[in-house]
């Protein structure tokens, strides 16, 4: 999950379940305020650890550093505690009213475990039990970056904010209306430049839906009469309920990717039902064999899209075949580098290509985890070797996107 959504998340726990205030209010600085900056902070925290990588040139940290020990169950409450006893300085340094250490502790503790979580619904892969042990769990739930469930985080808050006093009530719900209306029509933007177009109608919708959420609770200003907390609590119940409903898709797109297994009588090593964006409907059905990977993209809103391609192509099915290189001394000996060793420790589903360039030989590594959104891009984490006729390594490290 995206930093930014983690800060969010942190936010409206604070307000839904501590009592908090938002951080910018015009009172002066309280406890509530307090609260809710520090469960906001705890949920970002995690995410400090990439802060290494501006002091190292190891290209790999993000395979072996990130989300491990900042991101880890079993090092949570030493970071809680911490980070309450330098929330605890601080405030007394600048003589505000803040809750007790304990209580702090707490607050953080929270605050990190929605971190700690929301990255494990996506399919990156977390290091919960580090250092004690270093395997990456992931639930396959989320995609990394989620711009619904982002929304449905922020969008009580919002309304929460709007509908707080009587004055200026109007300009702030029109306001905020046109603000998210305006960002729905970025992210369709966004999805049609990295390769996961969403539809006019879908973004249509969002912005009648939106319109609704912000002006509807304004007739007879019966909104001012939902409580603060009410706003957050049904904000934090929707995210609970999102996030379900993503899991029983994942269900249902794994028993897809299980039949397709079942009917091609694949040697399965190993499958995921990995979410594609736009939306949950948009599933990636991976099953790694001796041979290669096959890809099952899936929409659950309807039949399965036909578009097969590979070398064991099927008309009846949505389905990709990526072979493995036939092996050779060229990808043993680059399968023989620690860095290599690295990538394929933390590839899922990788995919080993060969090709000469002369009298060089390339070598790369792909993990089809991270899919290929657009043809003229390279997919993602694609690691290449360069090697020479002597099977010298003239160049290693990951294939950037053009």
């Amino acid at each position: 999950m995206d930093t930014i959504t983690h800060g969010i998340a942190g936010a409206l726990i604070a307000k839904a379940a501590f009592r908090g205030q938002d951080m910018l209010g015009a009172k002066p600085v309280n406890r509530e305020r307090i609260i809710t900056w520090s469960l906001m902070l705890g949920a970002i925290f995690p995410d400090s650890d990439v802060l290494r990588e501006f002091f190292s040139h190891d290209s790999l940290l993000i395979l072996t550093w990130h989300r491990s020990i900042t991101h880890s169950l079993v090092c949570l409450p030493i970071f809680a505690v911490a980070l309450a006893a330098l929330t605890r300085w601080f405030v007394r340094w600048r003589k505000w009213d803040a809750p007790s250490f304990g209580a702090l502790i707490a607050v953080y503790a929270v605050g990190i475990l929605s971190h700690i979580l929301l990255d494990l619904v996506t399919s990156f892969g977390t290091m919960v039990w580090s250092p004690l042990k270093w395997s990456r769990p992931a639930w396959d739930l989320i995609f990394i970056v989620d711009f619904t469930l982002s929304a449905i985080l922020l969008v009580p808050q919002m309304v929460a904010w709007v509908y707080a006093q009587e004055k200026g009530l109007q300009r702030r719900a029109l306001g905020s209306w046109i603000v998210f209306a305006a960002g729905a029509a970025g992210v369709g933007a966004i999805g049609m430049s990295v390769g996961a177009p969403i539809s006019t109608r879908a973004i249509f919708a969002a912005v009648v839906i939106l319109a609704a959420v912000f002006l509807l609770p304004g007739i007879r200003k019966w909104g001012l009469r939902v409580r603060f907390v009410s706003w957050n609590v049904a904000g934090l119940l929707i995210t609970v309920g999102y996030i379900g409903a993503a899991a029983y898709a994942h269900h249902v797109a794994l028993e897809r990717v299980d039949k397709f297994s079942s009917s091609l009588r694949l040697d399965v090593q190993s499958r995921g039902a990995l979410p594609f964006p736009p939306s949950l409907w948009h599933w990636d059905g991976l099953v790694l064999t001796p041979r290669g990977v096959y890809e099952l993209r899936m929409d659950l809103s309807g039949e399965t899209d036909v578009q097969a391609a590979g070398t064991e192509a099927d008309s009846s099915l949505n389905y990709r075949f990526y072979p493995d290189a036939p092996p050779n001394a060229y990808i043993e000996a680059a399968k023989r580098l620690p860095e290599v060793q690295t990538v394929l420790w933390f590839a899922r589903f990788p995919v080993t290509r060969f090709h000469k360039e002369g009298a060089d030989a390339i070598v790369e590594i792909s993990d089809l985890r991270f899919p290929q959104m657009r043809p003229d891009r390279p997919a993602s984490f694609t690691y290449r070797v360069h090697l020479a006729a002597d099977q010298t390594v003239l160049s290693q490290g990951w294939v950037r996107p053009m």
